[in-house]
Parts: structure tokens; sequence; C-alpha cells
């Protein structure tokens, strides 16, 4: 793999901001540094049976078996002749398994399982997801050996109700969603995400680090493992190339919150 040094870069971007399409570039497999440290890795594509697993969920997730949080995006592009807009919409939609932490901004004050565990049909999505997570544990493992031990025993300390795998809490599968810019400042820190991309007849949907000015290529089969708490970071506009293109991410992450659930 190639090794890449992060390099911190002036910019004057705020959270809540939507990220703009920017190239990739960091297009190719390799490790990231920042200051000597090693702080995660891009793999452009997975092996053969994390590609089949990622097939099987991704699947899953665009199906009726999966309940979704939905939602449609709007973007105007264009003007008829009496003033009203023409607008390109986009349904997005995304679906949480594994823990979800107390929301006492809405009334709920305590951690629970995520409901679609509980939804007869969504067995084999959850299987695909847990077995695609453990995959990619191995490759972690691998290569950054001493930063999976580190977060296997952050998240030893959470309780085991709400673990998902030992390295994780939660999973989030995000459909044709472009993220604004933001920091997931409620992960635990010290530990990585796992962000395995699935598209078809899509352009866009790449993660923008603007600390670094880094723009990852979230090519079909790609994973990145980075320290999505570390930086501020959004999703590029995602178009699609014809009817029924996509962008989808299969993201897990741990959450600090459930230490104390």
């Amino acid at each position: 793999m190639n090794r890449i040094d992060l390099q911190r870069v002036e910019h004057n971007i705020k959270k809540g901001q939507q990220c703009p399409q920017h190239t990739p570039n960091v297009s190719s497999d390799c490790t990231l540094y920042e200051d000597g440290e090693l702080v995660g890795f891009f793999i452009k594509e997975l092996p053969s049976k994390a590609k089949a697993l990622a097939d099987i969920a991704n699947h899953e997730l665009r199906s009726d078996r999966v309940p979704k949080a939905v939602m449609e995006r709007k973007e105007r592009i264009g003007t008829r002749p009496d003033g009203t807009g023409i607008y390109d919409v986009v349904q997005q939609y995304s679906t949480i398994i594994g823990s979800i932490p107390p929301k006492p901004h809405m009334r709920r004050v305590y951690a629970s399982r995520s409901s679609v565990h509980a939804v007869p049909t969504t067995k084999t999505f959850v299987k695909a997801m847990m077995a695609l997570m453990n995959q990619c544990e191995l490759i972690y493992r691998d290569i950054m050996p001493a930063t999976a031990q580190e977060q296997e025993r952050l998240v030893s300390e959470i309780p085991e109700k709400w673990r998902f795998g030992k390295l994780f809490t939660s999973s989030i599968s995000n459909y044709n969603i472009s993220a604004p810019y933001h920091t997931d400042n409620a992960n635990v820190k010290g530990s990585c995400n796992f962000i395995i991309t699935k598209r078809n007849n899509s352009k866009g949907g790449n993660l923008h680090v603007p600390d670094y000015d880094a723009t990852f290529d979230q090519c079909d089969y790609s994973l990145l493992v980075y320290p999505a708490w570390r930086n501020m970071h959004g999703v590029t506009p995602i178009t699609t190339t014809q009817d029924g293109g996509y962008r989808n991410s299969l993201v897990f992450y741990a959450l600090q919150s459930l230490k104390n659930a």
C-alpha cells in the first residue's frame, strides 16, 4: 500500500455547510498518517468474500424487507417560463442497526436497540452486515493492529448489551445521502469507523475532509477506515446517471454515550 502523509491546510468551511463537488485525490490503496501516526487507510476494492457480503447487505437494504427512515432531497436545476422552479428530486433513506444512544432532546433518556432487529424480514440484512463487519475487522487488525486492539479495549468498557461486535455499538446504512460537513463528536475517541460504499449508475458521493483537502474516491466496493471524530467531513453531491442509480454507504461506528447507558 502507498503511504499518504496528511498535511493540514487552511480553510474557512463551517459545520453544517453543504459539501460542494470535489474531484477525488485519494483513489488507490493507501495508509493514512498524520504527524507520523497511522490514523486510517483506504482500500479501493474489498476482497471477494467481503464483496459478496456487501452485495447481499446492499440488496436487502434496497428491498422492502428492511424498514427505513425516508426523505427526499430536492435540488433546483432550472426555472420554468412562469418563474416556478424545476427540481431534481432524489429519494434518500437510512437504516440503523445495533444500539441507539439516549436522546434527551427527543424525550428519550434511555438507550435502546434498533427496532429493525425486531422485524423478521430483516434477518438476512442484519446477518450480512455483521458478517461484513467481521470481514472488514480482519483487514483492520492486519493493517492497524495496535489501533484495533485499543478500540476493542475501549468498546469493552461499554455494557455488552449495547455492543455490536467487538469494535462497535452501531451501524447506519445510507441511501443517496450527501451529508453536510460535520464531526462525529459522539464517537468513542480513539476508534475508527468502517465506511463501505456500494454504488451503481451514479457520480459524486465522495468523502471530503477539508482539514487535509482530501477527497476519497468512494467507488463501488471501497473501504475507508477513518477516525470520524477527529476531523470535520462531508459528502459531495450525488448525481444519478440513470434511473435507479444510487450511492449507498454501509457504516459501522462506536458511540461513547452508551458507556454509561
